[in-house]
């Protein structure tokens, strides 16, 4: 009998998921990738396959589950089977550069950004902002891992040469122009089945750690005002989201062959869009959706069942 294969490293953010899939009777086997043997002889089962491979997973000790699910999809896609985030999914998870240029490709404006290797190249690129403030994040990280704010080359010198200095898993470090947004949010829009089912504004007052999931969720903020301390949520979905940049965004997953991602943008002072990330694993927060009865995952689960369908 045909299922959906879930393909993934992190079992705390596929169970919302699985409780989805069998809410609605869906037939369903999960493959944790985090090692094991691929016999290129044999032949995959029937069914849809759907890879939600991290980025982040080195840093739960998967070092190279997204080497293996990289193999894995090739030997699935190669006997023609129905992949959801197949290959090209998995390249632009692990890195940002292949991300931005592809982004760039459809007109989508991204943050300047300089690539590098070694620590004297990483402050070299940094020079290039000429006093402006920058950031460093990895190419391949995930949940915001690795991201700095810096206003000086001897800052960023001070932090490359301290005992808090962490290199990218892949070794490659992007130094990228600091966006300087009116207000503390970034916006993170959520399609699947390549299309926009909603946009979730994120308070970014507390850092970069911004995974929407209830596993790795920093908590609720407080802002007081006056006497009143009002409860203050880190994601809340907008209402009514509209803005010419989906279409772009709507273009740019579908020549990618990526039907479910979220992908996160930031505005200037002036109201520009920058993206600067986008997500093939993505996850929802709860407390966001029950609060407007939108569910990310249960939409997933009824785009794969019309998928199984197909077959």
């Amino acid at each position: 009998m045909s299922k959906i294969y879930v393909i993934h490293e992190n079992s705390e953010w596929t169970v919302h998921l699985t409780k989805r899939l069998e809410e609605l009777d869906i037939p369903y086997e999960e493959w944790f990738l985090d090692k094991g043997i691929l016999d290129l002889s044999q032949i995959p089962p029937e069914g849809v396959f759907y890879n939600r491979m991290s980025a982040s997973s080195h840093t739960r000790g998967h070092r190279y589950a997204p080497e293996l699910t990289s193999a894995v999809l090739a030997w699935i896609e190669k006997h023609g089977r129905k992949v959801i985030n197949g290959s090209r999914a998995i390249q632009l998870e692990v890195s940002k550069v292949a991300q931005y240029l592809s982004l760039n490709t459809y007109g989508i404006r991204t943050p300047k950004t300089l690539a590098a290797v070694g620590i004297s190249e990483i402050l070299e690129a940094a020079g290039s902002f000429e006093g402006k403030p920058f950031i460093t994040k990895h190419n391949r990280a995930g949940k915001g891992l690795g991201v700095h704010l810096f206003y000086t080359l001897e800052g960023l010198k001070e932090y490359l040469e301290g005992p808090t200095f962490e290199d990218s898993v892949d070794g490659i470090t992007l130094v990228q122009e600091y966006i300087q947004a009116p207000e503390p949010y970034i916006t993170r829009c959520e399609f699947i089945g390549g299309k926009f089912v909603y946009a979730v504004q994120v308070d970014t007052s507390e850092g970069f750690e911004l995974c929407p999931a209830d596993a790795c969720r920093i908590g609720d903020l407080f802002c007081p005002v006056g006497e009143e301390v009002p409860l203050k949520p880190k994601f809340q979905i907008i209402e009514n989201f509209d803005h010419p940049i989906l279409q772009k965004y709507e273009e740019f997953l579908k020549n990618n062959s990526i039907q479910i991602a979220g992908i996160e943008f930031i505005r200037d002072k002036d109201g520009e869009i920058y993206t600067y990330d986008v997500n093939t694993n993505t996850n929802y927060n709860s407390d966001a959706e029950a609060a407007v009865e939108k569910y990310g995952m249960l939409e997933i689960a009824k785009f794969f069942g019309e998928e199984l369908e197909k077959l």
